[in-house]
């Protein structure tokens, strides 16, 4: 018989894995297009090249880095929000001692 606990966490790893990547795609698509809006121009294609502006770079890095992190968050906590109605449980690393 398989192993209900290890059978639960591989489809919550999934499971958070791919909402984890779509969050961030989105995010990136709409921080590309707000880029383009904001300044103009589009994002840097590579911050670290030297054509690039510092301020430009640091600029995209800082908005880059701190939008996908939210969006992977709340993409995470929507997925697993819909583990817990699914299940009845929440995701096995999500858990509290004694649940």
């Amino acid at each position: 018989m398989a192993n209900a606990k290890g059978d639960s966490s591989k489809v919550w790893s999934v499971f958070s894995l791919v909402a984890a990547l779509g969050g961030a795609a989105v995010a990136r698509k709409v921080l590309d297009k707000g880029w383009q809006v904001g300044t103009g121009k589009k994002p840097p294609e590579n911050p670290a090249d030297p054509d690039v502006q510092v301020w430009e770079a640091v600029a995209w890095a800082a908005l880059t880095g701190a939008v996908v992190a939210i969006a992977r968050m709340f993409a995470q906590r929507r997925a697993a929000h819909y583990y817990q109605k699914s299940t009845g449980a929440l995701p096995p690393p999500l858990r509290k001692d004694g649940q």
